[in-house]
């Protein structure tokens, strides 16, 4: 039977979604571990999807079937480290619970105060798609498991006036080792991000050799993440892990040899040369040009036909 079609539904709170999947109340009003195991959801509520005001780290396993990460398909029976930030949209199949693991959900407001309500912004994990889960070693999850267990033993602890700095910091922690085995996984995982790398560099050559760049304007990072099937955060941290440079800075180093090559090998005025690389404006060119070689590109044109 085709399911009618629903707005996603909106929660504010952790005990409101906890209603919604059939789990008791949380322990604290603001932050709170769940298992799947316990769940019971109310598909009335969830058919449609959710959107959650919450910060969201959880941890699925014996998935049934595969996921695509990047181009290829990576098996997720080992279970995967996921990150949401508040107000995404997230799809729920009623078909597709066969898993465990947990989720650690955390209210914008129990992080207010603290420099973590301003930081956690820069942890890019929060803005990579489902299919880029941090894939955990075995010592990788004693340690996420470790912190996690820390904090359900200090939410069963009575709240007094350390609770908060205790569960903020170990939050923290979480956080700041996520971001090392991330780093560890892009190392680890470099055939499939070489694929990506190659693909990249495919998708800009073929960019900027056609008509592509002048009819489109300059490729921007979202639309380039998209043909790759990879999120604009995961690409730019992946480049930086590889290469050192972000997605933005990688498209303009790759404009810029082209506008080399286009300097040393015709005769194009310096505008038609802007128009053909997606500028609008000429003076965006130059700009950026000489941002990047300390020098104008009648100056490049120049000292190449000197030499």
């Amino acid at each position: 039977m085709k399911k009618e079609n629903k707005q996603p539904h909106v929660f504010n709170s952790v005990s409101e979604l906890n209603q919604a999947l059939g789990l008791p109340g949380p322990l604290h009003p603001l932050v709170g571990i769940n298992y799947y195991k316990d769940m019971k959801p109310d598909w009335n509520r969830l058919g449609g999807g959710m959107v959650m005001n919450l910060y969201k780290i959880s941890y699925k396993t014996n998935y049934t079937g595969k996921f695509k990460y990047g181009q290829n398909y990576y098996d997720f029976n080992e279970g995967g480290l996921c990150f949401t930030s508040p107000n995404q949209v997230m799809v729920v199949d009623e078909e597709d619970q066969d898993y465990g693991g947990f989720s650690l959900l955390i209210h914008p407001d129990f992080l207010r105060n603290y420099q973590l309500a301003k930081t956690i912004k820069n942890y890019g994990f929060f803005s990579y798609s489902a299919s880029e889960a941090l894939h955990l070693s075995e010592k990788e999850k004693e340690t996420i498991f470790g912190i996690i267990k820390m904090i359900q033993d200090e939410l069963e602890l009575p709240i007094d006036q350390f609770s908060q700095d205790v569960i903020v910091t170990q939050i923290e922690l979480l956080l700041n080792y996520s971001n090392r085995f991330y780093n560890r996984q892009f190392i680890t995982r470099k055939a499939a991000n070489n694929d990506l790398l190659t693909e990249l560099e495919d998708l800009m050559t073929a960019y900027f050799d056609t008509e592509k760049a002048s009819m489109s304007g300059l490729p921007a990072v979202q639309d380039i993440a998209n043909q790759l099937n990879v999120s604009p955060r995961y690409l730019s941290d992946m480049l930086r892990s590889h290469t050192g440079q972000s997605a933005q800075q990688h498209i303009h180093n790759k404009l810029i040899e082209k506008a080399k090559e286009i300097l040393s090998t015709s005769n194009l005025t310096i505008a038609e040369i802007a128009y053909r690389l997606g500028f609008e404006h000429p003076q965006s060119f130059n700009k950026l040009f000489k941002r990047k070689t300390n020098q104008s590109p009648v100056a490049f044109r120049q000292s190449f036909l000197q030499n």
